[in-house]
């Protein structure tokens, strides 16, 4: 039987034993590393690698949202995160932080284990189902899914997309929409994977993948996009992937 690695990062001595011993008592969960701070937190996450990590909301030297933002670059493994936590204020917020899920204080037995259970079906549905790519076709129209940093997969529909665009310095692609916040993609996607899925979708820069439903017209080798994108002046297309748009668009 696979057993799944578990840190809990907690300063609450008794919620965190007792979390600790309900785990131990789970046949294929293995609580490996458990933290009192958000410090020693890091360590252990990035030492353990973890499938599920238990994260306390208020930690002694940050929140658990802010300890969840600084290591969201460098978990390039599958983790899960249940926010551990008295308070259900956070509730909004842990989702926003796209948590898998949230365990309130003290917690009963019944929530922990349908939380478990939960993980061990999602994870059979990886492990069962042919290897997915970091980008994957849903067979619906023009939808399709991605991987987050935090692993869990969001429907995007490519008619709410304007374009994608690549953070050299965190290494990771974003997705542009036409009505709300950038959505961070997975670190280890790449443009190839981005254009090869979505064939409505070109490069035209290192930094840009468009959507040409949205493009207008190309002057002095910027895009001009139809709105809601038309002030958007950043999209410049360089001279090689000018000569790729021309030889695959222009008649």
């Amino acid at each position: 039987m696979y057993l799944y690695k578990i840190v809990i990062v907690d300063d609450d001595e008794l919620s965190l034993e007792n979390l600790s011993t309900a785990l131990s008592n789970q046949p294929d969960f293995l609580p490996e590393a458990v933290a009192r701070n958000a410090r020693q937190g890091k360590k252990q996450i990035m030492e353990t690698r973890p499938d599920l990590l238990f994260l306390d909301v208020e930690l002694p030297d940050m929140t658990g949202m802010e300890l969840l933002q600084e290591i969201r670059d460098d978990v390039t493994w599958p983790m899960k995160v249940v926010f551990y936590t008295a308070y259900d204020k956070y509730m909004i917020q842990a989702i926003r932080e796209s948590a898998f899920d949230y365990l309130l204080k003290p917690f009963d037995d019944e929530e922990l284990n349908n939380i478990l259970e939960r993980f061990r079906q999602q994870q059979k549905r990886l492990t069962t189902q042919p290897e997915m790519r970091n980008i994957a076709h849903i067979p619906a129209g023009q939808s399709f899914m991605v991987f987050t940093p935090t692993n869990d997969m969001r429907v995007l529909r490519s008619a709410e997309i304007g374009f994608f665009r690549y953070c050299s310095d965190r290494k990771i692609w974003e997705v542009i929409f036409t009505h709300e916040a950038p959505l961070t993609l997975r670190r280890g996607i790449t443009a190839d994977q981005i254009t090869s899925n979505l064939p409505n979708f070109i490069q035209i820069h290192q930094s840009y993948i468009i959507n040409l439903d949205y493009l207008m017209l190309i002057k002095d080798n910027h895009c001009v996009m139809y709105p809601p994108f038309d002030q958007v002046t950043e999209l410049l297309v360089s001279k090689k992937y000018k000569k790729k748009l021309q030889e695959r668009f222009c008649l």
